[in-house]
């Protein structure tokens, strides 16, 4: 093998690798970008969770002031 026939092929090595690395840098941005949208998701959820609980906490002791008694959460079966 020549000289030249060493650099072409070193040349369309790196052209090779340099293709790859745009690819994979290209890959990650996408799953950066769903990262990101899942975070906020997380977020979101989270804070309709924590107005749920407070709803049916709210709830529960409005049925205990109303009734005068205590509600048993679980039937006696549990």
């Amino acid at each position: 093998m020549t000289e030249r026939d060493g650099n072409i092929e070193l040349r369309s090595r790196l052209t090779e690798l340099e293709e790859k690395f745009s690819f994979q840098e290209d890959t990650l941005q996408q799953l950066n970008d769903v990262v990101a949208v899942q975070g906020r998701q997380i977020m979101e959820l989270a804070a309709q969770l924590k107005s749920c609980k407070e709803q049916l906490e709210g709830l529960r002791e409005r049925d205990r002031v109303s009734n005068g008694e205590l509600v048993e959460e679980r039937p006696p079966h549990y």
